[in-house]
């Protein structure tokens, strides 16, 4: 398995894997995001299996962090230590950045509340940590967690206000 920016080729099945994987209001726009790549404030990573293309990393780079915005394994892939080893493939790819990553807060009452409580369960897993931070990005209640290193609610905004937009960070607020 490899980790690796993705070609021109493999841009289109990004796209579409982004596109069913993550709900519409979660979503940024394609083309902002590939915009953002292009000023190397963004990068879209494909990862591979025998130079198939299993997931998707999608990440936005500012200092010393880096936010693990989308991260999707195929559903056709799912269940087989891909997740697993595509994280620890991003942690060594982003060794020396503080990565950090936003996950829906659980919630009893959520019709996904099963998906909600083993994607957190998965991240812990796999060496990811609480951070005690908890925000709403585009009106979606969210948690911050991080590889381990400490990340303030001013450094994490810092994030969106830097290289997204200011317009967008004033969608990611604190609870």
């Amino acid at each position: 398995m490899e980790i690796k920016a993705a070609s021109n080729r493999e841009m289109r099945w990004i796209k579409k894997t982004y596109l069913e994987a993550f709900p519409k209001l979660e979503r940024k726009p394609f083309g902002l995001m590939r915009q953002k790549a292009r000023q190397g404030m963004m990068e879209f990573l494909t990862i591979l299996d025998g130079g198939r293309p299993v997931g998707l990393a999608i990440t936005v780079l500012h200092k010393d962090m880096v936010l693990l915005d989308y991260f999707a394994i195929h559903r056709a892939y799912r269940g087989h230590s891909y997740g697993s080893g595509a994280l620890r493939l991003l942690k060594e790819h982003y060794e020396g950045k503080r990565l950090i990553l936003e996950i829906e807060l659980f919630d009893e009452e959520a019709p996904n509340r099963e998906e909600r409580q083993r994607r957190k369960q998965f991240y812990l897993k796999n060496g990811m940590r609480e951070t005690g931070l908890e925000v709403c990005v585009f009106k979606v209640p969210m948690e911050v967690l991080t590889d381990g290193a400490p990340v303030t609610y001013e450094e994490y905004h810092s994030i969106y206000q830097e290289t997204i937009g200011s317009a967008f960070a004033r969608k990611v607020t604190r609870l």
